[in-house]
């Protein structure tokens, strides 16, 4: 039995597309990108994240400083690492890694992915509960457990809907997060400006602000002191550069977004993750950070405790209810929809959905403990020591192996059900690795980087004493026929199937973008900026603080109903062919 079922003779047509490469008329240009990695990092995890490196005593320089660089390694890291194997290979790393690594590594991984989409997807839940429960007057729940069975009753009935919508109704929702991401951006932005005045306040005894050097002052006074909750030092620069870089580790070291850059019509497009890191996670944080102070202060609770809904109602009124459940609803339906693909991977006999509401049912259970989704920042980090290894094993059978003399795909060629040195060289990896922990040699935040270079040389070694560097001309000619195939079979494909757009050029989509764009997200913006430099004392702070309320509320509601107008507008002129014109495939 062969590592990948690779078989030159198959029919294409029975294979499943994710198995196969994915075809130009697929692929997108860097605007979609921009606006995927948006959605994807403005979420309800920047309300945790925020307030941990509060939590954890990060100084002001050090979050502006270290944010900006650990992020840009970030983007390095999709750029320079992710993005030539994605889109060369143009598969997942799932698929990928079922050609090179076999069936129980296949298995394993999937397993692994599991266990951390999962979790992922309960903590987002708890966060949307959060915000559930300030409406039904339910106490913040300060505990690692729940304390009220009706957070249990909210957290559940929230995840019902969240496993509902992954296993059925997962393609609207994903729409719909789409045009969530300029609001979110918008509003995160203008929650730590209608409180910074109030801050200001608490500080220096004003409400405005008249330079830069002001904000850092305010910052570092009340926010990112430098002091922990324990009253200790707290974190430096070097952990804060460390977690912004290792954040997203299992994404980029780990591969695991091959499976949205293979669709890059070019490999510099994976520089649009910077929307997603830039603003996600450094205007997000530190904004979500100044939120999560105010509040906490007000509310006389440690920050570590304090809820995102409580957060969220305290910056933006009823828009935070919205926020919150919006951005938690939005991304455990995504990382819900990824476990149940892995599960299903595990029981390829069950269907998706079955799969995924078993899977749902655990996430559930989960969603109740209020210490998952304040554990957001560990979890994120230890996902990513797991899955980075397997990383390291990809970027050397595609990197290095041509550089090396040894060959791609050579478990395969040679006929082995599985590759015994890419399970070894995961299982020392994950020693090594864990054990750096547990010797505490060095932050946790960087064990990633000597992990995914021990898993490189250690697969590399192993393989060229397995028959990597043997050759297989006879097997390497019939895959490179299988390749020309595929080719063949999309460009049938897209003959038969694709259907050029027309552009909508239209006045009522005009106005519709109009009302989005100015009313839902322009006239919030102004508010806020009203709220930070036009409140020259603090009665006048409370009347625009409180405007700012009332209006922003219903330009969020004009902003959901026309932008998703918009949307079903502009997938309907997609769906049209143009008068007078052949079918052709867009070749990009």
């Amino acid at each position: 039995m062969a590592t990948s079922g690779f078989d030159p003779q198959q029919s294409l047509d029975s294979v499943d597309d994710e198995q196969l490469p994915v075809p130009p008329h697929k692929q997108h240009g860097a605007k979609h990108f921009l606006g995927l990695y948006a959605a994807e990092h403005v979420a309800a995890t920047e309300f945790v994240i925020g307030a941990t490196f509060v939590g954890l005593g990060a100084g002001i320089w050090d979050i502006l400083i270290g944010l900006v660089i650990g992020n840009t390694l970030a983007i390095l890291s999709f750029t320079l690492i992710t993005a030539p194997i994605a889109v060369g290979t143009r598969l997942s790393l799932f698929a990928y890694l079922e050609r090179i690594a076999g069936n129980v590594m296949a298995k394993l991984y999937n397993g692994a992915n599991v266990v951390i989409f999962a979790a992922i997807s309960a903590a987002m839940i708890t966060v949307s509960a959060t915000a559930v429960r300030v409406l039904f007057d339910v106490p913040p729940q300060v505990a690692p457990y729940p304390t009220d069975m009706a957070f249990v009753i909210i957290a559940f009935a929230v995840g019902a809907i969240v496993v509902l919508v992954a296993a059925f109704g997962f393609n609207a929702l994903s729409e719909f997060a789409s045009i969530c991401a300029p609001w979110l951006m918008v509003m995160f932005t203008a929650g730590g400006m209608v409180l910074i005045p109030a801050l200001s306040e608490s500080v220096t005894g004003f409400t405005t602000l008249t330079s830069f050097s002001d904000f850092v002052a305010i910052a570092s006074a009340s926010v990112f002191t430098g002091i922990n909750a324990d009253g200790e030092p707290g974190i430096g620069l070097w952990e804060v550069i460390g977690f912004a870089w290792a954040a997203n580790t299992f994404a980029h070291f780990g591969l695991i977004d091959m499976a949205l850059l293979r669709y890059a019509r070019k490999k510099r497009y994976a520089l649009a993750t910077s929307t997603g890191m830039m603003f996600g996670h450094y205007v997000a944080w530190i904004s979500a950070g100044l939120m999560g102070a105010a509040t906490a202060a007000t509310m006389k609770l440690s920050i570590l405790v304090v809820d995102p809904g409580d957060v969220a109602f305290y910056a933006l009124g009823m828009s935070g209810f919205v926020i919150v459940i919006v951005a938690g609803w939005t991304t455990a339906n995504s990382n819900l929809y990824r476990a149940g693909l892995a599960a299903q991977a595990l029981m390829p006999e069950v269907k998706r959905w079955k799969v995924t509401m078993l899977v749902g049912l655990g996430v559930m259970g989960a969603s109740c403990f209020p210490f998952v989704y304040r554990s957001m920042l560990p979890l994120l980090t230890y996902a990513g020591l797991i899955l980075v290894p397997v990383g390291g094993i990809a970027f050397a059978e595609y990197q290095l192996f041509p550089r090396l003399g040894m060959t791609r795909y050579w478990a395969n060629f040679k006929g082995l059900a599985d590759n015994r040195p890419a399970i070894a060289s995961w299982g020392i990896s994950l020693i090594f690795g864990f054990g750096l922990n547990v010797l505490d040699v060095m932050p946790f935040y960087y064990l990633f980087l000597p992990t995914w270079f021990v898993s490189i040389l250690v697969y590399v070694v192993l393989a060229r004493r397995a028959g990597a560097c043997e050759a297989y001309p006879e097997k390497e000619k019939a895959q490179q026929e299988f390749n020309e195939r595929v080719v063949e079979h999309h460009r049938r494909k897209a003959a038969e199937k694709y259907r050029e757009g027309v552009e909508d050029k239209t006045l009522l989509s005009k106005c519709i973008k109009v009302m989005w764009g100015i009313v839902g997200l322009g006239v919030p913006a102004v508010l806020a900026w009203r709220v930070m430099f036009e409140s020259p004392d603090l009665y006048q702070y409370y009347v625009n603080r409180e405007l700012f309320y009332d209006i922003t509320i219903w330009c969020t509601v004009i902003y959901f109903v026309f932008a998703y107008w918009g949307l079903q507008r502009s997938k309907q002129f997609k769906r049209r062919e143009p008068e007078g014109t052949p079918s052709q495939a867009s070749t990009g």
